[in-house]
């Protein structure tokens, strides 16, 4: 089996100036001046061999045989290392400058004490660098800056009255779609989606260990599902796209809440199922309060409103138990198997109730 070979690459070259001095040192009774004129030489030319400011040639090699008992070869082969030596660390500090000429430019363009704080760099900065590269999948810095520029235009602009990051926003972004590449999910089947909303709202009306029992039943169903810790000025609901065969539903749980949980989770079913069906190379990230809420995201909208509570459940609370209350709108989650916050949320919203004093639990438990 073939072994690595991994060359060591020493802090400094050693030059075999160096050895001289230890063996004079080592020798008693001599001294530069007495070495210098066994080997016939200067002793200024001896001490700037010794200093490194002068090579050991052939002759001097065979010289310092015959005086000190060590090999001409020895010599020649300490010199020879020294000059490689000399030259690999010279191009490791070129390597080490413009590692941090790089460095200083993905400062720009990346939060890196969030991708510290999470682990994914070591503070090691060629290991740091190609883990960005890793991460935001480019091969180069000028990548990565172009990558910034269509992605900062593509689609977070969304709203005028957010306070957005596009530093953070693309870090997100490119993070979901990084760990998206590294998890595994069963085959996604489009004809599977009716029975994964069926068995979604299930688990929306039990409200138990949620997140963990949604996120296994999404792999199940062959939609990978993931959680992104969000970063300042990233408000972000929920992101969808392809990574490779299978649809990716990517969160940032900014509300501890079941209606706002179910109500993104089936959003991003309504984009895959509507808008990524056809164009796998779309990619839609939803913002809380839009400005410009364009067709998609309508229909992704609705989609999610008729998948958490039907058209006819909807029209039977309108037609026969208005005005509502806490115990009514309980016992009606009870009857159609729906979660009391998730039936508050849309009665908030379509009716306007959001002054109501209710006691309906909403945490996402």
């Amino acid at each position: 089996m073939a072994t690595q070979n991994t060359t060591l690459i020493p802090a400094q070259a050693t030059h075999p100036g160096v050895l001289i001095k230890d063996e004079i040192d080592a020798t008693p009774d001599l001294s530069q001046r007495n070495l210098a004129k066994e080997l016939g030489v200067q002793p200024s030319f001896l001490n700037e061999i010794i200093k490194g400011k002068r090579p050991v040639t052939a002759d001097i090699a065979i010289l310092l045989e015959k005086a000190l008992g060590i090999s001409a070869d020895y010599w020649m082969k300490f010199q020879s290392q020294y000059e490689i030596d000399k030259a690999r660390v010279k191009q490791k500090n070129i390597k080490k400058l413009r590692n941090i000429e790089i460095w200083s430019i993905i400062k720009e363009y990346v939060p890196v004490r969030y991708f510290k704080k999470h682990n994914y760099l070591i503070d090691e900065l060629e290991a740091d660098i190609k883990a960005i590269k890793k991460i935001y999948d480019v091969e180069t810095v000028d990548d990565l800056v172009t990558s910034f520029s269509k992605d900062k235009f593509a689609y977070y602009r969304k709203s005028e009255k957010l306070k957005i990051d596009d530093k953070n926003m693309f870090a997100w972004s490119s993070l979901a779609q990084y760990e998206a590449k590294e998890q595994r999910a069963n085959t996604f089947n489009f004809d599977n989606l009716v029975q994964l909303r069926i068995n979604l709202n299930n688990l929306f009306y039990e409200n138990s260990n949620t997140i963990n029992r949604v996120q296994a039943l999404m792999n199940q169903f062959g939609i990978k599902m993931l959680l992104i810790d969000k970063l300042e000025k990233t408000p972000i609901d929920g992101f969808s796209f392809w990574s490779n065969r299978n649809p990716v539903i990517a969160l940032t749980l900014r509300h501890n809440r079941i209606d706002n949980f179910a109500f993104t989770i089936m959003h991003e079913i309504g984009h895959i199922d509507l808008h990524l069906r056809n164009d796998r190379n779309k990619k839609f990230m939803d913002l809380t309060k839009k400005q410009n809420i364009n067709e998609c995201e309508r229909e992704a909208d609705n989609y999610a409103q008729e998948s958490l509570i039907s058209a006819n459940v909807w029209q039977d609370i309108l037609d026969n138990h208005l005005p509502l209350n806490d115990d009514k709108i309980i016992s009606l989650g009870n009857k159609y198997r729906i979660n009391s916050a998730i039936l508050l949320g849309r009665v908030c919203y379509e009716m306007n109730y959001y002054g109501m004093k209710t006691v309906i639990d909403k945490k996402l438990k």
